[in-house]
C-alpha cells in the first residue's frame, strides 16, 4: 500500500467517524421523519372511512359504480385478457379461497385481486374519471373484493371501502398534473391513481389505524409503475394489466405487508426523495386533501352507457336522440355524417376492433337501434352486408373547431333520409357524465346486458338485487354466490 492509499483511507475514516458523531452507525442514511399536514389529514380521513356514514348521493352512486365494475368483470372473463389471466391462475396461481368472478376457481387475495381486474378492464366498458384521467372501478373494486374477503368485512363496509378508493386514487393523480401529466408523462395515469385507489380500499376493508395508513400509502408509492407503452397493445392483455391488473393486485399487497407488521416511513409525500420529487416535482398537494369528506370522486366519474371506446360515446348518444325526434328505418338513411375532433377522430376511424371502430358501430346503431355488448365485439358481423352497406353512408369528419373544448369530447352527428329530411344533433355531455348521469334503470340494463348471457337471468337478478341492498349484507363472501359461473 502506497502513501497515496494509507492518506485517503485515513480521510474516508475520519469522515466516517464525524458522521457517526451525529447519527448511530446504522442510521447514516436516515432521515427525521415530519408528517405535512396534507399527509395528517389524508392518513387520518383513511383511518376513520371504514367507521363513517357516507351521504346517501355517494351511497347511491357507489352502488351503480360497484354494479358497473362486476358486470365489466363477468362479460371481461370471456375476452382475451380475462381468459389471459384464468390461464395465468391455472399454470401459476397461488392456493386460497378468493374469489375469481365468473369462474369456479378460487385463489389468494393477490392474485384474486390480479385475475378480477383483468377482466373488469378486458373491454371498454367499465367506468372512467376525467380530471385524473384514470379508470378507478376497474382496480379499485377487485381490490376492495379480494380485501373484503380476506378480512371478511359487511356489505355496508364495502360500500365504504370503494369510495375511499375512488375518493384518493384519483386525487393523487389531480395532485400530479391529472390529464396534463398524462398527455407530457410517459408514464401512465391510470397505473398510478389504480394503484393508490386500490391500496386505500384495502387498507380500508383491514382497518388499519392513521399510522398503517401513512405506510399504506408510502410501500404503494414503492410500487407505483406503468409507462405509456400500453398504447402499442394490440389485443388489450397489457392494457388491462397496467390499468386494472397490477394497480389491484399491487394494492392489495400493500394492505398484506403492513397488516402484517411491516413499517416504514411516516411521510412518502413530503421530505428527501419524495414520491411527487420522483414523479412529479411541479405537484400541488393541496389537491389531495381538498373537498376530501365533503367532495365525493365516485359521483364525479363517468359510467359508459354504450360498451364502447369513449369517443363514440357522444356519436352514439346523438344517434339515439335524433331517433326519439325522428323515427326511421335503416332503408330510410341516405348519409350519417360524424364530426369529432381530429385527435379524437384518429382514435376510432375505420379501426379492425368492433367497439372501437366508430363506421361500424354507428351502422350498428342504425341497423339495430341500440348497440348491445355482443354487437361491440363481434368481428365477423364486421364484414356482412348489411353492415358493410350501413357502413360505407357513415362519414367521420376531423372537425377542428371542435378542438377548443378538449378535455370535453363534442360529437356532432348529421342524418339525412332518402326523402331529403336532415336532423342533426350535437352533443357535450354525454349520457352517463356528471353533467348527464344515468338513471339506476339504464346502470341495471347495462349490466344485465353484460351478465345475462354468461350467469343467467336468475342470477343475473339475485346479483343486483343483493348489490343494491348491500347495507343487509353481513358478510362479503357470501357475494361470491352471484358472481361465479
Amino acid at each position: 500500500m502506497n502513501r497515496r492509499s494509507i492518506l485517503k483511507r485515513s480521510m474516508n475514516t475520519a469522515a466516517m467517524a464525524a458522521v457517526s458523531s451525529v447519527l448511530p452507525i446504522n442510521s447514516v442514511f436516515a432521515q427525521k421523519n415530519t408528517i405535512s399536514p396534507e399527509m395528517e389529514q389524508i392518513s387520518s380521513y383513511m383511518a376513520n372511512a371504514a367507521l363513517k356514514k357516507l351521504p346517501e348521493e355517494a351511497i347511491e352512486h357507489t352502488k351503480h359504480h360497484l354494479l358497473d365494475t362486476l358486470a365489466a368483470c363477468i362479460s371481461g372473463s370471456q375476452l382475451l385478457p380475462g381468459q389471459a389471466a384464468l390461464k395465468y391462475l391455472k399454470m401459476h396461481g397461488s392456493s386460497g379461497s378468493r374469489t375469481v368472478i365468473a369462474s369456479s376457481a378460487t385463489t389468494s387475495s393477490a392474485d384474486a385481486a390480479l385475475a378480477n381486474g383483468m377482466m373488469a378492464h378486458a373491454d371498454e366498458t367499465d367506468d372512467s374519471h376525467g380530471r385524473s384521467r384514470s379508470h378507478p372501478g376497474c382496480s379499485v373494486v377487485p381490490a376492495a373484493l379480494a380485501a373484503g374477503e380476506e378480512w371478511n368485512i359487511s356489505g355496508e363496509h364495502l360500500l365504504r371501502s370503494v369510495a375511499l378508493g375512488y375518493d384518493i386514487g384519483t386525487r393523487v393523480m389531480m395532485a400530479m398534473g391529472g390529464p396534463e401529466f398524462s398527455y407530457k408523462s410517459h408514464k401512465s395515469s391510470h397505473s398510478i391513481a389504480g394503484v393508490f385507489g386500490s391500496a386505500a380500499a384495502a387498507a380500508c376493508a383491514a382497518k388499519l389505524n392513521q399510522q398503517q395508513m401513512r405506510w399504506i400509502l408510502d410501500y404503494t408509492s414503492q410500487q407505483s409503475a406503468g409507462i405509456a407503452a400500453w398504447g402499442r397493445d394490440p389485443d388489450h392483455i397489457e392494457k388491462a394489466f397496467v390499468f386494472a391488473g397490477n394497480p389491484a393486485r399491487n394494492g392489495v399487497t400493500s394492505a398484506l405487508l403492513v397488516d402484517s407488521g411491516w413499517t416504514g416511513i411516516d411521510d412518502v409525500f413530503s421530505g428527501a426523495d419524495n414520491f411527487f420529487l420522483a414523479y412529479a416535482p411541479e405537484a400541488k398537494k393541496d389537491i389531495l386533501v381538498k373537498g376530501l369528506g365533503s367532495q365525493f370522486e365516485i359521483i364525479q366519474t363517468d359510467i359508459k352507457k354504450w360498451t364502447v371506446g369513449s369517443p363514440i360515446q357522444g356519436p352514439l348518444d346523438a344517434i339515439e336522440l335524433i331517433r326519439k325526434k325522428q323515427a326511421f328505418e335503416s332503408s330510410d338513411v341516405k348519409s350519417v355524417n360524424v364530426h369529432l375532433e381530429p385527435d379524437v377522430a384518429k382514435v376510432v376511424n375505420n379501426r379492425d376492433i368492433p367497439d372501437i371502430c366508430l363506421q361500424y358501430m354507428a351502422a350498428v346503431m342504425i341497423l339495430d337501434k341500440t348497440a348491445s355488448f355482443k354487437a361491440a365485439h363481434d368481428v365477423a358481423r364486421m364484414k356482412s352486408p348489411e353492415v358493410l352497406q350501413m357502413r360505407s353512408k357513415v362519414n367521420l369528419i376531423p372537425d377542428e373547431g371542435l378542438t377548443q373544448f378538449l378535455p370535453v369530447r363534442v360529437a356532432i352527428v348529421e342524418i339525412e333520409l332518402n326523402n331529403g329530411m336532415k336532423f342533426s344533433e350535437r352533443v357535450t355531455a354525454v349520457r352517463g357524465t356528471p353533467r348527464n348521469p344515468m338513471t339506476k334503470q339504464e346502470v341495471v340494463d347495462k349490466a344485465l346486458d353484460l351478465i345475462e348471457p354468461i350467469l343467467g337471468g336468475e342470477k343475473s337478478k339475485q346479483l343486483i338485487q343483493t348489490v343494491y341492498n348491500l347495507e343487509q349484507l353481513p358478510s362479503v363472501r357470501t357475494l361470491r354466490n352471484y358472481l361465479t359461473a
